[in-house]
């Protein structure tokens, strides 16, 4: 392994995520020497100080997931994964976002896309997305701090699709033609049916073709000696996804 890399530490139930650095990393089963890690290779195991043993992976985006800092609440994988599905996000393609948040959406866009832009209001938010792309180690992944709806204007690129995750959504609708591709794809998420319903209609008078809302919900299914059924402990509900064309 190679110092500054990423690594997932599995074995017995226990699941450590940790870096390839100079250092110990201490847990209930006992203290493992970071340093170790760079004399072997994913599939080996590392022992802890009490003879504990764990398996070395290469984490994976899922993984990252976990271990990413939060703005707030981030969109869910499900929902991204719809989104990508859905437009055929492809490795040609250069996406716009806006709403970058904690930059999961981008971060997930840009192992797929050849490019990726997005667009931040809140110098905060720009901050934990930039250190969440640097520790997924994107360098596809353009952070751009600004209001989409004031920036658009000087945008002089030409977008695949469109992606926004942010308030001020519907406003953005009539001005995404001057940056998207014919064909190209605009998604919306939105939290409430209200939002939903007032980016439907900017839509509407837009001229979009191919307008479609989606809700896509996730139940964990439980598995007991009493029997079988969804999971009660987690709610699959997060928000209304927007597909639209530009003609």
């Amino acid at each position: 392994m190679k110092k500054g890399e990423h690594v997932l530490l599995l074995g017995n139930g226990k699941r450590y995520f940790a870096k390839v650095e100079e250092g110990d990393l201490h847990t209930d089963v006992g203290v493992f020497k970071l340093d170790s890690l760079m004399e072997l290779q994913c599939g080996d195991t590392i022992s802890s100080h009490l003879g504990f043993e764990l398996r070395i992976y290469s984490p994976r985006l899922p993984d990252f997931f976990n271990h990413l800092k939060r703005s707030g609440a981030p969109i869910s994988p499900k929902d991204i994964g719809m989104i990508i599905s859905h437009i055929g996000l492809g490795k040609n393609d250069v996406v716009l976002d806006a709403g970058t948040g904690s930059g999961i959406m981008a971060i997930y866009l840009g192992y797929v896309a050849k490019r990726v832009v997005t667009y931040e209001v809140r110098e905060e938010f720009l901050e934990i997305a930039n250190s969440n792309i640097e520790l997924v180690g994107l360098e596809n992944v353009e952070l751009r701090f600004g209001d989409l709806i004031n920036e658009i204007r000087s945008i002089d690129e030409i977008f695949d699709a469109v992606i926004l995750d942010m308030h001020q959504s519907a406003q953005v609708i009539p001005l995404v033609p001057k940056v998207l591709k014919p064909g190209g794809y605009v998604v919306v998420f939105t939290p409430f049916l209200e939002q939903a319903k007032e980016v439907r209609n900017a839509i509407n008078e837009a001229g979009f073709e191919e307008t479609i809302t989606l809700e896509c919900t996730q139940r964990e299914i439980s598995f007991s000696e009493r029997g079988t059924r969804p999971s009660t402990t987690r709610v699959g509900y997060t928000g209304f996804i927007t597909f639209t064309r530009m003609p």
